[in-house]
């Protein structure tokens, strides 16, 4: 058995439909995000512009938290000493843990080491404890939240993308008697399209549901103090399990899950991903506490980005560039090839040191590839119509489609019949 030669046909088909992934060796400069040190493979070292990072309000190079990630190293250490289980939890993971229930305003949380195994962990352990339960899904949701699903191995029914009479019909199908899971996103990272939060509290509410959403492309961004769109349109109280990450807007690591209490003691005592995984450090524990701290009180982050990203979305529209319309702070830029996506990825690289990392199947679906630009409080103007110049120059030179990137999706939308379809979004 050539067992070599499978797993290289594998990756060899990859790369002939260009869906081979490539990693940019990047190196970020502290205090000058979002400029960074690009290496090639002969390792030559220039500076580039980042512009799709998920760090998207740039937490990650704030003083604030860098100061408490190196107080904290240096007084408590570089590990956890291991699973909470064995080695207890650290005191910085215990106050991270308090902060974020005072964030979502809900009785208790639970961290996880990232929002994937925090998403796999809640959904799968929350469904295998309600007998006989119906997981109902949004058709878009993360390939965190599927494999949540189908780990569960309860009943799944998947409802069109924010289509809130789709989920009506489903749930009144099913026996009212039986428990149920909606489990949907605020933000979904690709389109940048908002659920229809309330319109589904109340669904969830007519027919006896628990409501799950991930916030993760929300948390630090949006509300108040940061706590998502739930918080900015007063229904975090509607809402039964909030599920976030530390990774994107408050530009740390892991994820976390904010409920009940008897919820989160439940996914606490059933859930393996958690039980038999090592805690996450005391430093990023202590680092993501302050920044979720600075910005449950700072507007300063939220304003800007805003900001920036309106000014992105109107320079690049007034351009000619097929740019989806969105109410938030992800602007992806429509090429509806994955060839045409990865050679426009590399010019901008290669002629404007910028970088942006091309959005091919499956994360989307095929003739909906893209560029997902993530403007940043740190992205300067000047930055803004350089990238407006660059990309510009690469849709002429690549002679790349300029018609209105809504109708791509809304085609691609009416063409698939399949609700099962994975979303492997980032």
């Amino acid at each position: 058995m050539d067992y070599r030669g499978i797993f290289e046909d594998a990756v060899d088909s990859l790369r002939a439909e260009k869906r081979y992934r490539v990693f940019a060796d990047l190196e970020r400069i502290a205090g000058r995000f979002p400029k960074a040190l690009f290496r090639d493979e002969a390792d030559n070292a220039r500076e580039i512009t980042i512009w799709c990072s998920n760090d998207y309000l740039g937490m990650g190079q704030h003083q604030t938290v860098i100061a408490a990630m190196q107080e904290t190293a240096g007084r408590l250490g570089v590990g956890a000493g291991g699973t909470r289980n064995i080695s207890g939890t650290n005191r910085p993971l215990v106050e991270l843990e308090r902060s974020l229930a005072d964030l979502h305003r809900k009785e208790g949380a639970l961290v996880f080491t990232s929002g994937f195994v925090s998403n796999e962990a809640a959904i799968s352990t929350i469904a295998r404890l309600l007998p006989d339960c119906v997981i109902f899904s949004d058709q878009l949701n993360h390939a965190s939240m599927i494999q949540g699903v189908r780990q569960s191995g309860m009943q799944k029914q998947i409802f069109r993308h924010n289509d809130v009479a789709h989920l009506r019909e489903l749930l009144a199908a099913t026996d009212r008697k039986r428990p149920k899971l909606i489990c949907f996103e605020s933000v979904y990272s690709m389109d940048g399209d908002v659920a229809p939060i309330k319109a589904i509290c109340d669904l969830a509410e007519e027919f006896g549901a628990l409501t799950y959403i991930d916030e993760v492309h929300a948390v630090g961004m949006y509300g108040e103090r940061g706590g998502g769109i739930a918080e900015r349109d007063g229904l975090m109280d509607r809402i039964d399990i909030i599920e976030g990450t530390l990774a994107k807007g408050f530009g740390v690591m892991g994820g976390y899950i904010a409920a009940n209490k008897s919820i989160i003691d439940a996914v606490r005592s059933y859930a393996p991903e958690f039980i038999f995984t090592t805690a996450l450090p005391p430093a990023l524990c202590a680092a993501a506490r302050a920044s979720i701290e600075h910005l449950k009180t700072s507007q300063t982050e939220r304003a800007m980005q805003q900001r920036q990203a309106r000014l992105l979305k109107a320079m690049l529209t007034d351009a000619g560039l097929p740019v989806m319309e969105t109410d938030t702070h992800i602007v992806p830029v429509m090429v509806g090839d994955a060839r045409q996506c990865k050679a426009a990825s590399d010019l901008l690289l290669e002629k404007h040191n910028i970088y942006i990392q091309p959005i091919n199947y499956p994360t989307v679906p095929k003739g909906t590839e893209r560029l997902r630009i993530t403007p940043t409080p740190l992205h300067s103007d000047e930055m803004i119509f350089a990238l407006r110049h660059a990309l510009v120059s690469v849709w002429t030179r690549l002679e790349l489609p300029r018609e209105p990137a809504d109708a791509a999706i809304t085609a691609s939308k009416l063409t698939s019949g399949d609700l099962t379809l994975p979303n492997f979004g980032g």
